[in-house]
């Protein structure tokens, strides 16, 4: 039920703002397409509970809508699992953009496939953002995880 309030809040934050901001929105990614981020948050699952995590993110802006990028997260604790993930980002709106992407997982010498569906909504400010963050990462034969955080980031 947590889970689903803050999606909802997010939600409802990216479309009160972007209605606000709707006309003053300009985004240099022309000239600076590449952006670069680091998250701090935690991974939620079933067995092991809340994990610590960490993660950088790289995005390589191709136009208005879409983004393609690379994730490197890693969840510690009981969890101790490293994540790495191709992905798509869909610029929704100005701000709200959709995650989505395949990738693979391993906790310990144990691989195992994962896919993300996931929304962020940036903040940003003279070419840094901050960006809250909320995940889905589904795996095929195991327990799926949430994970949620704070990215800041810089595009250049």
């Amino acid at each position: 039920m947590r889970i689903k309030s803050i999606m909802v809040f997010m939600l409802a934050v990216t479309f009160v703002h972007h209605a606000a901001a709707k006309g003053n929105a300009h985004h240099h990614w022309q000239t600076s397409p590449h952006h670069l981020s680091a998250l701090i948050g935690t991974t939620y699952t079933k067995e092991c509970g809340n994990a610590f995590t960490l993660g950088l993110d790289y995005e390589y802006r191709l136009n208005n809508f879409l983004g393609v990028g690379v994730v490197a997260e890693y969840a510690a604790d009981d969890l101790d699992a490293y994540t790495y993930l191709l992905v798509a980002d869909l610029h929704v709106t100005h701000n709200f953009i959709i995650q989505v992407g395949p990738g693979v997982e391993f906790h310990g010498s144990h691989k195992m496939e994962v896919g993300r569906l996931g929304m962020l909504y940036e903040f940003e400010w003279a070419g840094f953002t901050v960006s809250p963050q909320l995940h889905y990462d589904y795996h095929r034969n195991h327990k799926s995880a949430v994970v949620a955080g704070l990215a800041i980031g810089i595009s250049f």
